[in-house]
């Protein structure tokens, strides 16, 4: 299918939304601005031409088409904008063959949301996150030794048999997620991997609580931050850690901290940072070190590789998006932002002519806080249904929901997730708070369905 505007033949609208957007939007909604404005006029909606395309590109009559927002790209071709190219998928042992592969140099890969649609994320379908060089795998996991010292007063040398004879072993489901997620939706694109909404699982995790094992030691009085340390360095200088990030003294002894030594009831395998990790539930994955040897306790903040400037970091004042930083404008990424995402149907699905009903199923979470509600929409959000929540097994697990929404016809149809936080915040529309390495990126999830 081509498209004339401008007296130019374009591509079919996948392609030029993939393309180039701005361009798409003339195409689709068809209005310019006012006369001897550059641009076109984004708060128009689908009509005439511009319906007709849209409904070609995306294979059926779009029945709400009068509730879609100017300017909005489909579900069904928002993904080829992210990835024009398709998809490149992880190949590794153990690993699902559907994990998307952002990147080999450090290895990093996402799952797609329609496969956590477990209540315990399998560790196949675990996203992978690495920040530099993967260490040699430990020969013999119950030698492997650690170190906790700095503002304490018994420095403790501990091997990993040592520590499972010496503290009560604990298991939580809990998620996992990485301060990227949702990276890919800021715009203009942030520096980074661009997560989807797949760089997050929720494990059973068997260890020991970090507070056990800091009481043991004696935190001091003076103690303020931790600072954590693995096996893995940087690619650029193996003489030096990948990365080393910490948390207040407060964070530190929440009683979920763990750290572990299994995952899902296996010994916790070498990729997801075996035989022992920290797991630092409801902040940036980043601060629960992988193949763990050291956690320093000092008497001040952090100030390891991660640490500081814009690393792992959000902006304070609003910035104009692409602008440049500026000093004194960061904070660092504490609690994760609140996600809900529909793991059944996944985006693309194809349903029987004449289906008057979907059931949906998702998954909801929301950092240090609980998730209070989710509602969908089917409509472009004219229109609400609440969908039922269950309650979290514990502390930091996630929340998984169910919800079944009525179709009116054949065609095509956007679902939308919108969750809500125990402090009554909500999933905006899309990404907000620009930062130039896109942390934060939680807008409201949507998947589409074609029936007929």
């Amino acid at each position: 299918m081509a498209n004339k505007f401008d007296g130019k033949i374009e591509r079919s609208v996948e392609e030029l939304y993939a393309q180039d957007p701005e361009r798409a939007d003339a195409v689709v909604f068809g209005r310019k601005t006012a006369p001897g404005k550059a641009g076109v006029d984004r708060r128009g909606f689908l009509g005439g031409a511009g319906l007709a395309a849209v409904s070609a590109a995306v294979g059926g009559a779009i029945p709400f088409a009068a509730n879609m927002p100017g300017g909005l790209i489909p579900a069904a071709l928002a993904q080829g904008a992210q990835a024009p190219k398709g998809p490149q998928y992880l190949k590794f042992p153990g690993k699902d063959e559907k994990l998307v592969l952002l990147g080999d140099r450090p290895l990093v890969a996402e799952t797609p949301e329609h496969l956590l649609d477990d209540e315990t994320t399998p560790t196949g379908r675990f996203f992978v996150r690495n920040n530099g060089q993967i260490p040699d795998e430990a020969k013999e996991p119950d030698k492997w030794k650690f170190t906790i010292d700095g503002e304490v007063n018994n420095k403790l040398e501990l091997t990993l048999g040592e520590l499972k004879a010496k503290f009560k072993p604990v298991t939580q489901r809990m998620v996992l997620e990485c301060g990227g997620n949702g990276r890919s939706f800021f715009s203009p694109t942030a520096r980074g991997n661009q997560w989807t909404n797949g760089g997050a699982g929720c494990a059973e995790w068997t260890g020991v609580r970090l507070s056990d094992v800091l009481k043991a030691a004696g935190v001091k009085s003076s103690a303020t931050f931790t600072g954590h340390y693995g096996n893995d360095k940087s690619l650029a200088d193996a003489s030096k850690d990948a990365l080393s990030r910490g948390v207040p003294i407060k964070k530190a002894m929440d009683g979920s901290n763990l750290i572990v030594f299994a995952m899902n009831g296996q010994p916790l395998s070498h990729i997801h940072g075996g035989p022992v990790r920290l797991v630092i539930p409801g902040w940036p994955g980043s601060v629960s070190a992988k193949w763990f040897n050291r956690l320093w306790v000092r008497d001040k903040y952090h100030d390891g590789p991660g640490m500081g400037a814009t690393s792992y970091r959000v902006a304070i004042k609003p910035m104009v998006p692409g602008d440049k930083p500026a000093d004194g404008n960061f904070r660092d990424l504490e609690s994760m932002p609140l996600r809900s995402i529909i793991t059944s149907p996944a985006n693309g699905a194809k349903f029987a002519a004449g289906t008057k009903e979907v059931k949906l199923r998702g998954a909801a979470w929301a950092g240090d806080l609980t998730v209070s509600r989710v509602d969908v929409s089917t409509d472009f959000g004219a229109t609400w249904t609440r969908a039922k929540v269950d309650r979290p097994k514990n502390r930091y697990d996630w929340q998984r929901w169910t919800a079944s929404v009525a179709l009116p016809s054949d065609g095509y149809f956007e679902i939308w997730t919108r969750g809500t936080n125990s402090k009554g915040e909500m999933q905006p529309h899309i990404a907000g708070a620009w930062n130039p390495q896109g942390y934060g990126g939680n807008p409201m999830h949507r998947v589409a369905v074609l029936v007929g």
